[in-house]
């Protein structure tokens, strides 16, 4: 059974944002596994999780609310990553890239929110 969500695009660059994440945060100091790095990993897989699993939901307010949440998470990560780069756990081409791939993500997630929204407020 194919998943609806495998088929969204904001799904999908969210999956790269994650994979991104965890690449550069391999780099971080040891004792920021617990910390920043572990903080990131889970804003960063928050994402894509709860864009699929609004996606599952047979309720478009459910996922509205999904959607919502993964923006939270999106919001979270991008606090952390600016952190990280105030830290110097990041190099700044390192951190540029992150940040247009949370950048794209945004505008896209907020792009499915309207679109989603305009089901339900006509």
């Amino acid at each position: 059974m194919k998943r609806a969500h495998k088929d969204l695009e904001v799904w999908k660059e969210g999956m790269q944002l994650a994979a991104s994440i965890y690449t550069v945060t391999e780099k971080f100091p040891k004792s920021e596994i617990y910390g920043l790095t572990s903080q990131m990993r889970r804003a960063a897989v928050s994402v894509p999780s709860n864009i699929a699993e609004g996606a599952a939901r047979f309720s478009v307010k459910e996922f509205l609310q999904f959607l919502n949440i993964a923006g939270g998470s999106l919001s979270e990560l991008d606090t952390q990553i600016t952190l990280a780069a105030t830290l110097g756990f990041l190099a700044k081409d390192e951190c540029a890239e992150i940040e247009a791939r949370v950048e794209k993500t945004s505008s896209l997630l907020a792009g499915m929110i309207h679109s989603v929204r305009k089901k339900i407020i006509p």
